[in-house]
């Protein structure tokens, strides 16, 4: 029973790929983030060296990875207990994000560690249309939004707390590949939702934004609406999505459009991190 650690995505996919995609809808997260670093290198996030790890039980399966593109947490899936112990020793982690089993196992190894943020996962069920349905209608981005999109991506980002990244390599793509969807009123843009690529049959809703002045009125709920109902009909079995648990307003948006719990995840830092 061991840990195995390595910086090259294809090296971690080739053991570990199987086991994520046994899984896909708990393991979305490290699903596309390996995803996005194989398509564009391991840069694809931020400047540093990504870590990615696997633990093998004593049958010689994989029951655990680790996907961190630093200074992000370590995003942890399908630990069993006996391997937190190991791994926390192995590597100098300050900050996790983990369904809630595994974020308390860590914990335990964390006095005085604080929760950062409680994550709810959903996916989709019988889609449900917003009602009242607000003014307006959807539409897929164009690269004539270029301009408006990459400051909506902005916007979100610093909303969140969270640095952009890469925006217009985001916008780009998910334009290109029609997966990025306005809600327009009057023939004025006033909401965006985007989803992730599908991968072993999912995909993710993400980013979902709308400007303040804007806010308000429905339209995240309907954009988010179209967005899902357009990827089911474009052939993903599983459209899933986060929500900020400490949101109660937008949890209660997906759920009355259709979204069901699948867990709770934490984000949560060891005592005295930056996060």
């Amino acid at each position: 029973m061991t840990w195995t650690f390595t910086d090259d995505v294809d090296v971690f996919l080739d053991a570990a790929g199987g086991s994520l995609a046994a899984r896909p809808t708990e393991n979305t997260l490290a699903l596309t983030v390996t995803a996005g670093l194989r398509r564009h290198g391991p840069h694809a996030f931020t400047e540093h060296t990504p870590v990615l790890g696997w633990w093998r039980g004593a049958d010689g399966a994989v029951t655990g990875t680790l996907v961190q593109t630093p200074p992000r947490p370590a995003v942890l899936n399908g630990l069993v207990p006996e391997s937190v112990g190991p791994l926390l020793a192995a590597l100098p982690l300050t900050g996790v994000n983990a369904e809630r089993a595994t974020a308390d196992a860590v914990a335990a190894h964390w006095p005085g560690h604080r929760v950062d943020e409680e994550q709810r996962l959903y996916r989709l069920g019988e889609p449900t249309p917003p009602a009242p349905a607000p003014g307006g209608r959807a539409r897929a981005s164009n690269p004539a939004d270029r301009e408006l999109l990459l400051r909506w991506y902005r916007a979100f980002a610093a909303d969140i707390g969270e640095s952009a990244g890469h925006p217009e390599r985001a916008v780009d793509e998910r334009t290109a590949e029609g997966r990025l969807m306005l809600w327009e009123d009057g023939g004025v843009p006033v909401s965006m939702a985007g989803v992730s690529p599908r991968i072993a049959g999912t995909v993710r809703v993400a980013p979902v934004y709308t400007p303040p002045e804007h806010r308000g009125r429905g339209y995240a709920a309907a954009v988010t609406a179209e967005v899902g109902r357009a990827a089911r009909e474009a052939g993903a079995d599983e459209v899933l999505l986060f929500a900020d648990l400490a949101n109660p307003t937008s949890n209660g948006v997906y759920v009355r459009i259709g979204y069901r719990t699948v867990c709770d995840r934490l984000l949560i830092s060891a005592q005295g991190s930056g996060g």
